[in-house]
C-alpha cells in the first residue's frame, strides 16, 4: 500500500524542483515549523535519500513572540528527527522599514542567504503554496503593481525554489499530517492586522462565494501566465538596451521612440538603476517621467532619480549620471 496521495504529491513536487540537481549536493529547507514548510522538510528528507542529495534545514528565530526562541530550537530538533544534516537555529533582529511583514521577510532571507553562503547550499527550499501565490497576486494587485510584480513568486530561481506553488494549502497540511509530523500554527497567520491575513481569512472566501470556486487556482494560473510575458518583455529589454547603448554608456533616443512602450519602460529602468538608481525606491512614476524626454521632448531639463542620479537629454543621446554633475551640452 503506498503513501496517502498528498504526501506522494508533496515527494514528486520535490523531486521534479530538484531533478537537475547533482548527487552530493547540499539542499536546505527553510523550516518555521508551520505545516507548509514542515511537509517540505519532509518531502525533502524522504527524496534526499533516495537521489543521493544532502539535505539541511535553517530555521529563523524572528524574536518578534515569547518563547520564540524556545520554538526555533523545537523545530531544529524536529528536523535533526527527520535526518537532515546540517540543521541550525539563526536568530535575527526585525528592523521597521517598510512594515513589519516586510521588515520581518527581509531579515529572514539575509538570514537564509547566510546560511546558504556559510554551508555552500546549491539550494534553499520554501515552502509557499498555490494559495499563497493567488495571495501575493491579490495584494500587488490592489497596489497597482505592473506584470513582472503580478507574476507572483517564482518557481525556480538562482537560489531559492518552491516546489509547492502548484499544491494547494489543504494538500500540503494533509501531507504534513500524513507524514506523522505536527505542525506549529503562527498566531501571527490569524492576526487580522496584517494585509495578507485579512486576503485570506476575508477576500479571498468572499471571492470564492461570490464568484464560484477555483479563484485561487485561477490566480495562480495568472500569475504564471503574466511571468511568461515578463519574462519575455525583460529579453527584449536587455537586448534593446544593448542595441540603444554607446562607448559613453548614454541611450540612442531614435532607437528608444522605435521600441514599444512595455519595452522602453524597461530598458529606461535598467540604465538608471546601472547608473545607481536604487531598484527598491525607483517607481513608475519616475521611470515614466524619463519616457517623456524621449515621447514627449520639447527641451525640458532633466529628471533627479533616486539615489542622486539624474537623466538628461542632449543631442539624441539620454544620459544618466550623478545629480547635480552637468551632462553634455548642459
Amino acid at each position: 500500500m503506498g503513501p496517502d496521495p498528498a504526501v506522494a504529491g508533496a515527494r514528486s513536487a520535490v523531486r521534479a524542483s530538484l531533478a537537475d540537481l547533482a548527487p552530493g549536493a547540499l539542499v536546505l529547507v527553510a523550516c518555521s515549523g508551520g505545516a507548509d514548510s514542515l511537509a517540505l522538510a519532509g518531502a525533502l528528507s524522504f527524496v534526499a535519500a533516495r537521489t543521493g542529495l544532502r539535505a539541511g534545514g535553517v530555521t529563523v528565530d524572528h524574536g518578534l513572540q515569547r518563547g520564540s526562541a524556545e520554538r526555533a530550537e523545537e523545530v531544529a530538533g524536529l528536523l535533526r528527527g527527520l535526518g537532515l544534516d546540517p540543521v541550525e537555529s539563526v536568530a535575527v533582529s526585525v528592523g521597521r522599514h517598510g512594515g513589519p511583514e516586510a521588515a520581518a521577510r527581509e531579515a529572514r532571507y539575509a538570514a537564509l542567504n547566510e546560511a546558504a553562503e556559510r554551508l555552500g547550499a546549491r539550494v534553499v527550499l520554501v515552502g509557499h503554496t498555490l494559495d499563497d501565490q493567488a495571495e501575493t497576486v491579490l495584494l500587488r494587485l490592489a497596489r497597482g503593481s505592473g506584470a513582472r510584480s503580478l507574476a507572483g513568486m517564482a518557481r525556480s530561481g538562482e537560489r531559492y525554489r518552491r516546489p509547492f506553488l502548484g499544491l494547494t494549502r489543504a494538500e500540503v497540511r494533509r501531507a504534513c499530517l500524513a507524514m506523522g509530523l505536527a505542525p506549529w500554527d503562527d498566531p501571527h497567520n490569524e492576526d487580522p492586522a496584517y494585509a495578507r491575513v485579512r486576503v485570506r481569512r476575508t477576500v479571498l472566501p468572499l471571492l470564492e462565494r461570490e464568484l464560484g470556486p477555483g479563484v485561487a487556482e485561477a490566480l495562480a494560473r495568472t500569475a504564471s501566465q503574466l511571468r511568461e510575458d515578463a519574462d519575455a518583455l525583460d529579453g527584449w529589454a536587455v537586448r534593446a538596451l544593448e542595441k540603444a547603448s554607446d562607448l559613453e554608456h548614454s541611450l540612442d533616443v531614435r532607437v528608444l521612440e522605435e521600441l514599444p512602450q512595455a519595452v522602453r519602460s524597461r530598458v529606461l529602468r535598467r540604465a538608471a538603476v546601472a547608473a545607481g538608481s536604487p531598484a527598491g525606491t525607483l517607481a513608475a512614476v519616475h521611470v515614466a517621467a524619463v519616457d517623456r524626454l524621449v515621447t514627449d521632448w520639447h527641451g525640458q531639463r532633466g529628471v533627479d532619480l533616486p539615489g542622486r542620479v539624474r537623466a538628461i537629454r542632449r543631442y539624441g543621446k539620454l544620459h544618466f549620471g550623478p545629480a547635480g554633475v552637468a551632462g553634455p551640452g548642459e
